[in-house]
């Protein structure tokens, strides 16, 4: 008898892998139910010889020693749907793996290092792949409508409903496309255009605030441009809120983001244990505060309604006739998108773009002729009719990007389980499947960008639109400029909704610090230092660049 009972364990076991592998579901009743009811109704069936603890104990070793083997063979088996797919057997075997490696912060680089290794196609989790192909990013993530997004944010917004997930993490690509809408007007080009002004006022208190340091000595520019970056977008998305280059960050708001992002980005790895963890704030206690300090943004913005035409404008409707009701919770996560989206990554590239000027002199002063030709002394940088004329300094931006994507490791998609699988550059990717399209990684691959791809470079973009300012280079005689694999905003109708404000932002902030300042490098920094605390965790970091500040005569 009591063989018997152990031996339905087993196959019991073996049914609840079975479920685990198609579903993959959240639902911690879910969990529970398959995880203890068979091994506590198997102790009851058990015969008396055995005590209730004895019967429970042994019941619950067959149980899960059973189940735990039959997840090691399944996801290390030759018929395993990824099988053929290199990668370290540790990855293979559970996001445990990777979530621990994100920690670091160096989750690009192992990532990178593995393509080095493996090829282009690199198995990284039980079910998912990253992708080094160029050629792959299009189908992925721009054909029709892509491949859906994946449920990393399922663990970073401690929820599996849609409807608790910002715009970015919705899977369901209809209710994708019906959320994106108001974030479509927000970002249109007459709406950019009118956030200009916004850019530009706080673009001139940065200026003189960090005129104001001069006296100080040494200046950090990661910080001054991350309370510029959230001041601004404070300003965009809720009409206003923040003075942190007037006040300083006593609050430590950023500290709450940085932290917020180290948590969220172990939790993208292991999405189950997020929608544990939101029934325990204190386990959580950093991503639980990003979002409460987000939710209290979007509180403010609804009580006070602001005469400026800013994000939460569209994303309550307010812009047409007949609004409806919008969630608070919606609300909120998608102000908690905006938040982190548009600040965080608009720092961390003006922060790179600084620290590539000042570590390529040439490339500096080029770039300062320029500025001083369409926006000499006294002319105003909020006129932004000069910007797209300004081919090296969009040159140095797209570089920039290329070497330091704000977001290294690419976007997260899934193909939906209920399909028939989908087939990527000759890759068929099974049902369930989980892909990124590293941008790190494919960024910096010889075969779409050369020579250099290590370096910063901006003369390859002048040479791949032919139109090169200095008359005197010309390109090498073997060049390759893949402009397909130059993803730092993901592609399609599920990339970055804020694309077009971001390279407006970061293009005004340049010309009105230019204009008005000269920064150079503290004596004795060392440029390793940058490349050691350039991290990812969601987003790119922003190392210490210590500069010192002269006003320009």
């Amino acid at each position: 008898m009591g063989f018997q009972v152990l031996g339905g364990l087993v196959f019991l076991a073996l049914i609840a892998h079975q479920i685990f592998k198609r579903y993959e579901t959240y639902s911690i009743r879910a969990h529970l139910a398959l995880l203890f009811g068979p091994p506590i109704l198997a102790s009851a069936l058990l015969p008396s010889s055995y005590t209730s603890i004895h019967a429970l104990l042994l019941c619950d070793l067959t149980y899960f020693g059973a189940l735990i083997a039959f997840v090691i063979l399944y996801r290390l088996a030759p018929w395993h749907p990824l099988a053929r797919y290199p990668g370290p057997p540790g990855a293979k075997l559970s996001k445990w793996w990777m979530a621990c490696v994100s920690l670091s912060g160096y989750e690009h680089l192992y990532i990178h290092k593995l393509h080095e290794k493996y090829g282009d196609v690199v198995r990284f989790g039980p079910n998912e792949l990253s992708i080094r192909s160029a050629s792959a990013a299009n189908p992925i993530m721009a054909t029709a409508v892509g491949v859906p997004k994946g449920p990393q944010y399922v663990g970073r917004m401690l929820s599996e409903s849609d409807a608790n997930l910002p715009l970015i993490g919705v899977q369901n690509v209809d209710e994708h496309l019906r959320r994106r809408r108001p974030w479509n007007r927000a970002f249109s080009a007459t709406a950019v255009k009118g956030y200009g002004e916004m850019i530009a006022r706080r673009a001139r208190q940065l200026v003189d605030a960090l005129e104001r340091q001069k006296e100080v000595g040494e200046v950090v520019l990661g910080k001054w441009f991350n309370f510029f970056a959230y001041d601004f977008m404070c300003d965009m998305a809720f009409g206003g809120g923040s003075e942190l280059l007037r006040d300083g960050d006593d609050a430590n708001v950023w500290k709450v983001l940085d932290e917020g992002m180290v948590a969220g980005t172990f939790l993208g790895h292991v999405p189950w244990l997020g929608v544990y963890l939101s029934h325990i704030p204190a386990a959580v206690a950093p991503l639980h505060t990003l979002i409460s300090h987000c939710k209290a943004l979007t509180s403010k913005r609804i009580q006070n309604v602001s005469s400026r035409r800013d994000l939460f404008h569209y994303l309550n409707n307010e812009d047409l006739p007949e609004k409806g009701v919008v969630p608070l919770r919606q609300l909120t996560d998608d102000g908690c998108l905006a938040v982190v989206a548009g600040a965080d990554t608009t720092s961390s590239t003006m922060t790179s773009l600084f620290y590539c000027l000042l570590t390529h002199p040439e490339a500096y002063e080029r770039l300062q002729i320029e500025v001083d030709k369409f926006y000499p002394a006294g002319e105003d940088v909020a006129d932004s009719k000069h910007l797209a004329d300004m081919e090296y300094l969009n040159a140095v931006i797209n570089e920039t990007l290329r070497l330091y994507p704000p977001v290294p490791t690419g976007s997260q998609r899934q193909v939906p389980r209920e399909s028939q699988g989908a087939t990527v550059d000759s890759i068929f990717l099974p049902p369930g499947t989980s892909v990124t399209v590293q941008a790190f990684s494919v960024h910096r691959d010889p075969r779409n960008f050369f020579p250099h791809p290590d370096t910063f470079w901006p003369d390859r973009w002048l040479f791949a639109s032919s139109s090169s300012s200095s008359p005197s280079l010309s390109a090498p005689e073997t060049f390759v400029h893949n402009v397909d694999a130059f993803i730092p905003f993901a592609l399609g109708p599920m990339n970055c909704v804020g694309k077009n404000l971001a390279l407006q932002e970061i293009r005004m902030v340049v010309c009105a610090v230019m204009q008005r300042l000269e920064f150079s490098l503290r004596q004795g920094w060392n440029p390793e230092e940058y490349e050691r605390g350039f991290k990812a965790h969601l987003v790119a970091s922003r190392p210490a660049v210590p500069v010192m500040v002269r006003v320009r005569g």
